[in-house]
């Protein structure tokens, strides 16, 4: 890809009645670029189940990034419920649950009030200064990189986060691993609420 010739949608507002919109921009993207790989966060299942009406997983390696079990707090196993989980395995979605590339201890020092460290504060800016959405889909790239779940780095994704619950930011990006992170590339920003 040289040149893009894109048209990007802005949201009123985040949040997730703009899944069904965000999900199509994604879906238009992905077949516009020949890209494969989909790669969306989902917390509790209701973005992932979209997702799968949507994208024909034997086209698109769907890639489902969830919270680490314990994420909430010790008492809350998983929010992702087991038999939803089992049922979109079932119908070809590849799922990663496990650390997040800018979460793990320096999240939990940040939650018990101890000091700031820096990939929690990166974290935390690209939120405020861009979006949720937008820190999401880089963290999610970079994580699904660490953990395998693309053939190679020598090929664009499409990323898809939200503000809270659903989705309504998705990106074009050039993934990295957490270890060559500077070489991650937010390539464009497909939608995103203003």
């Amino acid at each position: 890809m040289t040149e893009l010739s894109i048209e990007v949608t802005y949201f009123e507002k985040g949040g997730p009645q703009n899944t069904d919109k965000a999900l199509e921009i994604a879906e238009k993207y992905a077949k516009k670029f020949g890209i494969n790989d989909i790669i969306i966060a989902s917390t509790t299942g209701m973005t992932a189940e979209k997702a799968a009406e949507i994208f024909d997983s034997d086209i698109f390696n769907i890639i489902i990034v969830t919270h680490a079990y314990y994420f909430a707090n010790s008492s809350i196993r998983q929010e992702f419920p087991e038999d939803k989980l089992e049922s979109l395995k079932k119908k070809g979605l590849n799922f990663h649950i496990g650390t997040h590339s800018m979460s793990g201890i320096e999240r939990g020092l940040r939650i018990g009030k101890e000091a700031w460290m820096f990939v929690d504060l990166l974290a935390k800016l690209l939120g405020w200064q861009f979006s949720q959405g937008i820190k999401v889909c880089i963290e999610i790239s970079a994580t699904i990189c660490d953990a395998g779940l693309i053939p190679d780095l020598n090929r664009d994704v499409i990323a898809i986060a939200g503000t809270g619950q659903g989705a309504d930011t998705v990106c074009l990006i050039k993934p990295a691993p957490t270890s060559e992170f500077k070489n991650l590339r937010v390539k464009a920003i497909l939608c995103k609420p203003l």
